[in-house]
């Protein structure tokens, strides 16, 4: 028989949700990740498209549902603990693994991103280094939070407490 999400372990539950929206992901990445080239670079080196950078540019995605938006749309999560020790995107990204992350909102019928921001995890790390400094020994900045089936914990962060150049390129619903 079909596979329901909910006969999966989380992270492939998490995994399958997100891999609905590859296409639109994609797409975004390819907007904004990839750019004109200069007239110099078109008639000397046969250039119309650049990316932006040359080894691999790593990109995480994170899709939530539709009817987070309206409570949760200036907000994305990371996740910080699971279950058994699992090294958790938070420690991921701290290690320095990640450039950017794409997070965004499906609409109500799950085919299409109704908000999403495309975050410099360069940004953010520097931000989260420098508030780390400013808490009491042991806190972490963002909000912590526990997933209601208990498979996870994570923190959320406030897209305007992040400095503005952490927003590469962001669609408000």
């Amino acid at each position: 028989g079909v596979t329901k999400l909910t006969d999966l372990p989380a992270w492939k539950q998490d995994k399958a949700r997100s891999d609905r929206y590859l296409r639109q992901l994609k797409r975004i990445c390819g907007e904004f990740l990839i750019g004109e080239a200069s007239p110099e670079e078109d008639a000397v080196r046969n250039t119309d498209l650049i990316v932006l950078r040359l080894d691999a540019v790593r990109v995480a995605c994170r899709v939530r549902a539709h009817h987070y938006l309206r409570q949760y749309g200036n907000e994305f999560t990371i996740r910080s603990e699971r279950p058994h020790g699992t090294k958790t995107e938070l420690a991921k990204i701290i290690e320095g693994w990640g450039d950017y992350i794409l997070y965004g909102f499906g609409n109500e019928e799950e085919t299409d991103l109704a908000a999403w921001v495309l975050g410099d995890l360069r940004v953010f790390r520097l931000w989260f280094q420098s508030e780390c400094v400013k808490l009491p020994a042991g806190q972490l900045p963002g909000v912590p939070q526990q997933n209601v089936d208990g498979s996870s914990n994570f923190r959320a962060f406030r897209i305007d407490s992040l400095p503005p150049s952490f927003v590469v390129a962001r669609r408000r619903p």
